[in-house]
Order: C-alpha cells, then structure tokens, then sequence
C-alpha cells in the first residue's frame, strides 16, 4: 500500500508531514500543550497522527490483509480500524456542536463501536461484509479535509477568545486525535499478530533495535528496594493538557516500602520459565488463566516464533512487521495470566517468604518517585522512538529500568474510577463499562505509545487475555501485614461465595433450614430476592405504571431479575462480580450448575440449580458494571432494584443521585426499591462517604433519613419497612438480617 495514490492527509515526507525527519522516518510529536496554543500546532498534531496512521496501514499489502479476521477471532479485521478513527472525528465533532451532518451515515454507523471481547472464548465470527479499501479511503479523504476545514476557521481554537480545556466544544476535536493514537497502538498489536506474508514493513516506519545474541544468554535481573512513602493519583483540572475522564479526580495512598525488579521481566528470564514446563503446571496458573492457556493451547509468548524441534526451545521473534532472531535482553510480551504464572513459578522456585507479584499503580508511582529523587533526566523508549522494544537496560535511572516506554507493565490492580470521577459528556462510555472487575491496569507507556498514552497521567487497561505491547516487573511486599494498595473486587469471586449466593437466591427451604427448624425457624426470612422483586411488581402494578423496563442493580446470580422477568419485558441485571454475572448468564441459558452446600467442618452437600421454570429468560440482559459508573446506554427505567447493594458502594450518594436528572436510571414517575442493612464498613466504603451511620455535629445520621433527603426533591416515600433475609453459612450458623425497605417513585 505504499502506492502514491495511497496518502489522504499529508505525504509521509521530511519538510512536508510534521514528526518526518531527515530520513524520512516518522515519529510522533509530544503531546499538545495548551499554554501559548494556535491553530498551526493542532493542526500539526492533526496531520502528525493522521498519517501515523496511514504509514501504520500502507503496511498490510492486499485487501485480504484487511478484511482478514484475527486468528483468535476475538476482534473485527483491520478494514474497521483502517475506518474507525476517522468515524469518531465525524461523531465526536456532532456530539460537541462542531458540525451538524454526517459525512457518511453508513460508513459513521458501522464503524462507530468496536469490539471489547469478554473472554478469551467469546467468539466473533466477524461475517459481516465490510465496505472495500477504496470506498474507505475515499471517506478519510473527506474526514481529512473537514477536520482540516475545522482547525482553520473554529474560534475556540483562537487563544485571544478562549482558554482551551474540557468545558470547550474544540476538546471533542483532541479527543479524536486521542484516540486515533490509541488504535494506532492497537491496530500495530493486531498487525503484530498476522501471518507474517499480509505485512511488510513500511518505509516510513521507525526501525526496529536489533542486537546479535547466543540464545543461551541469561539476563540478571537486580532487585531495589523502594522506600515507603505517600502518592498522590489524578490529574488535576488546571493541567494544561489533554486527559481522559479516568485519568481525572484524586486519590492520596501510603504506600509500604517493598522490593522491586531493577528491570521489566526478558525474554531470557522467560525463557527460564518456558523450558522449566511453565506452561505445562496448573499449579502455576489461576483458575482463568488455566482455562484460557489449555483452550488457546499455549505453549510460548504470543510473540515467540518455534523454529526448531519443540524440545530444543529454539525461538525468533515476531516484531509488528518482521520475525527477528531470539532478543535476549528485550521485554517478554506477554499478557495478565502470563504474568501471573510467572510469578508464582518464581516464587516456588526461589522459595522465598513474601511472594513474586505484579505491582500496583500505586507501587508504580513510588517508582517514579524514586526516579526523580536521584533527579535523573531520561529518555525512554516512547514515541515510536524504535519500531520495536529495546533492551531492558537501554534506559535506565536511579537503577531503575524503564518505569516509562519500552512495554506496558501489568498492574494486579482492576481499572477502577478514582474518587471525583466524571464521564466526560462528549464519550461517557470511554471508561465506565470498564469498570467491571474484568479489565486489569497496564501502566508506563510501551515504544508504540504516543499524545496522552505516553504520559505520566495515563490509565489504560485491558482484559487479562488480551495481547499488548505489555510485560510485566515483579516486586515483593517486605511487610505481609502491609495495607493493600491496589484495587479489585476479587472478595466477590470466591467458589464459596459463589455457592451461598446460588442458595440465597434459588434453594428451596429444606435445602437451606435443618429439618428440626421446619415449623419454627426463620421461614419469612427465605426467598429474599423473589420478595425484592415482588415489591417492585405489586406496587407498580398498583400504580398502573408501565413495566416495560426494569434495572436489577446489583443482582448477584440473578434471583430477582428472572423473578421481575415474569411480569417485565425487559430486566437488565448488572454486578460487579465476573463470577455472579456468568453464573446468572449460564442460567439464563439454561445450564445446570452444581454448587456446595456447607455443613460442618469440611463436610458439604453437593446441590444443583436451574434457571426457575417460571421466568422469561429471553427478556433478561445480565452485565458486568460497577453501580457507581453505569454505561450510558442505561437510562430511563420503569423501575430500579437496589438490594442489599447501596453499603457495599464506594461511591453510594453518587448512585442515588444517577437515579435522577436528564439521563437519570429511573424515568419520571417511576418506581426505585431501596433495600439494605446499612451496614457501613470502611472496606467498602471510606467513612466519608457514608450515608449516616455516624455522629455529625453531636447529632446521630440515620441512614433512612440521609437517603431521604438525597431523594426528597426527585423522589416521593410510598412505603418503608423491613425485609429480613437469611444467609447460610453453615448447617447450625446463620447470618439474621433485617434490611431497611424503602419504596420511591420519581416526580413527574
């Protein structure tokens, strides 16, 4: 594709395209700055990530290699990223008011959503017929010419007449450049993964940084110790310059010193691992990461290519458009669950007392901060300085090895909003959908990082399966007791927790009671989530209110939503637990699932479940999705459930007040069930974010009256009482509780 009819924006050409060198090899400016801005340096930086762009595609070299679906089939060809980018310039700029029509409503219809897999077996058969290489081309030419059109004449880009920042119609048109450089990164990752025959590198393109080494050679990685100390996470507001709505609010830790890997893990350290049967020993991997390496049957790094007799571990290595020898000294690529498996493989190995583990972000700021106490200037592998990763050692500072570039570094941390979180209007589902427990952190930039990605506010994430330029350092906690500094929900992922959910929700009462108890135990406590549900019928059936639509917010394995499906035509099931969805999702399909019951000691009962005869399966959706940071889409319900969820938020008041307003969870006149303990704990919610349950201004909170006069201006009281409920724990050990029932209905 290096034909001269290829070009849409400017010709990859020193004095003509911004970032060309001499040389003629493209690299990516820096990020835009706000201070002192004109028109000229958008509009560099415009033409500098729109023909990044083009040089990154002019290396795919037939129209298969676009329409081509992944081998893993997880994602859409290369033909939807080649025309996405230049769709979200089109929608972005309409959401913001900066142009009125489309260019191409098809083409800004279909190339608009992309493709955010939830498993590593959730297979895309990717059957649609895409529009050719040349009908796309022909719509970047437009895109280009009114994007262009736009950085030209639009006032908000005069600094005479405005101060540039989130509040302006123009931050639309930096969010698109963006994210054009964020599927430039990608886009080289799914180009990294094709047959070797689609590619060849493009003359542009920065070369790769090759060194001759015997295959036998084994890196040292050293060990340093970093001090414990206070960070500070979020980009404040007067930062001028671009940010993501995730990168935005603040959060301060007190971080324990712990022990951290001079240098990110090599391929040689790898390679120890792969000819130890890494990838043959369960007893390595988590139970996801099990399932994932035995169905993709792995048996090496992605990017490792076998040339020789599997026994004699002999490999080369596949850049994004070549294979190259064996790099000793460059970062493993790999992802999450390799990670993971490493560490616990060194662990054993090693037989150490405190355990290999990935960082934090939190750790990861601490190294920052102890790059800039030694006061070391470096520049690291970012930017398309190379086409490729370098040596582990080729920048280093404070004997410290790439904190920054070279590769992403994986986080045991879930991506998760830091406190003052606010979707951005112009793409509120940027961040929140993956706020879900299913997304883990990848921190520092990797040599195809540009703009926002190669900056120190940069958050991104993936799913644990999925294939980055990513690596991953180990560090070691050196006080087991220290305070926890990342962030998951794992507490609700557990097979224990997993069982006594399915018995809260779906066994009957001889499964649950002792026979004994029969007549005289707590009966009225049982069924819980069918009794939420019914409340909701009854009083919306009372009222005559439509049930078309019905948010189950917080619906763990789905006890309510299959109870409301009788009687709504549509229940949404959203929980954060990965495990709780899946099994709601399992049931929904009709699968039995086996689960234990506790009885005494390590004596359990096994049990079976079905999906209840008497729902709708067919009107129920269930998603994973954090109730604090709902997807947009999620709006204008006939009614809400919220059971025994409100307690367990970090962000509570922000969950209530989503109820209402414009796009509010709950549409006018309808019905919002509150049902909760109150049972505040500081582990799920800090104490400041409490809704009573304290004493302020030596007055006691009631947690019923601080609800109520969040809701009082929105929301009328019809009814308020109890709803007891029983939690099995084992066959003489219950768990009594008595949940506050609140039921609202919006103001018309």
């Amino acid at each position: 594709m290096n034909d001269n009819d290829w070009w849409t924006g400017l010709r990859p050409e020193f004095g003509v395209c911004p970032g060309v060198g001499s040389d003629n090899t493209i690299r990516s400016l820096p990020q835009l700055k706000f201070e002192g801005l004109c028109r000229q340096d958008v509009l560099d930086y415009f033409d500098n990530t729109w023909t990044l762009t083009e040089v990154l595609f002019s290396g795919l070299q037939s129209e298969e290699a676009f329409t081509r679906p992944p081998e893993h089939q997880l994602r859409h060809p290369l033909i939807f990223y080649y025309g996405h980018p230049a769709c979200l310039y089109v929608n972005k700029l309409r959401v913001a008011g900066l142009i009125e029509a489309p260019v191409n409503e098809n083409f800004e219809k279909i190339f608009e959503v992309g493709v955010d897999e939830m498993s590593w077996d959730d297979m895309s058969k990717n059957q649609m017929r895409w529009p050719s290489v040349r009908e796309i081309k022909k719509y970047r030419s437009q895109v280009y010419q009114l994007v262009k059109s736009l950085i030209l004449e639009h006032p908000d880009l005069d600094p005479a007449v405005v101060q540039f920042g989130p509040a302006v119609s123009a931050w639309a048109l930096v969010m698109a450049f963006e994210h054009e450089r964020i599927h430039l990164e990608t886009s080289s990752v799914l180009m990294r993964e094709m047959p070797i025959g689609f590619l060849k590198t493009p003359d542009h393109w920065p070369k790769v940084n090759l060194r001759n080494f015997d295959s036998s050679f084994i890196l040292k990685n050293k060990t340093i110790s970093i001090d414990s100390g206070e960070v500070k996470i979020g980009k404040g507001l007067a930062e001028l310059s671009f940010g993501w709505d995730n990168e935005y609010g603040h959060r301060a830790l007190q971080v324990p010193a712990f022990k951290s890997a001079a240098a990110l893990i090599s391929n040689a350290e790898f390679l120890e691992f792969v000819k130890e049967g890494g990838y043959r020993d369960p007893s390595y991997w988590s139970e996801h990461g099990w399932k994932w390496r035995s169905f993709r049957n792995t048996k090496a790094p992605t990017f490792w290519v076998s040339v020789g007799p599997a026994g004699l571990h002999e490999y080369k290595i596949r850049t994004i458009f070549e294979e190259v020898g064996f790099q000793p000294e460059w970062p493993v690529i790999a992802n999450f669950y390799e990670a993971e498996a490493f560490c616990q493989w060194k662990t054993q190995k090693e037989q150490v007392a405190s355990p290999y583990r990935l960082m934090s972000e939190a750790e990861h700021y601490r190294l920052r901060a102890h790059i800039d106490q030694v006061k070391s200037k470096q520049d690291w592998n970012l930017g398309l300085k190379f086409g490729s990763e370098v040596s582990v050692h080729a920048h280093s500072a404070g004997g410290l090895s790439d904190v920054f570039g070279n590769v992403w570094q994986w986080c045991e941390d879930t991506f998760n909003p830091l406190p003052g979180f606010e979707a951005h209007p112009y793409y509120e589902d940027f961040s929140t959908p993956c706020f879900d427990g299913r997304h883990q952190m990848i921190m520092g930039g990797s040599f195809a990082s540009t703009g926002d990605e190669a900056e120190k506010y940069a958050r991104f994430h993936f799913r644990p399966h999925f294939f980055q330029h990513a690596g991953f350092r180990v560090v070691q906690s050196l006080d087991a007791s220290s305070a926890k500094t990342s962030f998951h929900p794992g507490q609700y992922e557990s097979s224990e927790l997993l069982s006594q959910y399915l018995l809260l929700h779906f066994a009957e009462a001889q499964d649950v009671l002792l026979p004994s108890l029969k007549s005289q135990g707590p009966n009225q406590a049982l069924g819980f989530p069918q009794r939420c549900a019914d409340v909701v019928v009854s009083h919306s059936q009372r009222l005559g209110l439509s049930m078309q639509k019905a948010l189950d917010l917080g619906c763990a394995v789905g006890g309510s939503s299959f109870s409301l499906s009788q009687n709504f035509q549509h229940v949404v099931g959203v929980d954060l637990s990965a495990s709780f969805i899946s099994a709601a999702e399992r049931l929904k399909n009709n699968e039995e699932i086996s689960y234990f019951r506790k009885d005494q000691g390590d004596l359990k009962t096994a049990l079976k479940v079905r999906r209840p005869e008497s729902s709708c399966p067919e009107r129920i959706d269930f998603r994973v999705g954090d109730a604090c940071h709902l997807s947009a889409d999620l709006l204008g319900f006939d009614a809400v459930l919220l059971a025994n969820l409100l307690c367990r938020l970090p962000e509570p008041e922000i969950c209530l007040r989503n109820m209402s307003g414009p796009n509010g969870l709950v549409k006018q006149g309808g019905l919002l069930v509150l049902v909760s303990p109150y049972s505040w704990l500081p582990e799920h919610t800090d104490s400041s974010k409490w809704l009573g349950g304290q004493m302020k201004n030596g007055e006691k909170q009631e947690s019923s009256k601080v609800i109520g006069k969040i809701l009082q201006d929105d929301f009328e009281l019809l009814e308020e009482g109890e709803m007891p409920l029983l939690i099995r724990e084992h066959a003489r050990k219950y768990q009594y509780i008595v949940s506050n029932l609140m039921v609202w209905q919006r103001k018309k």
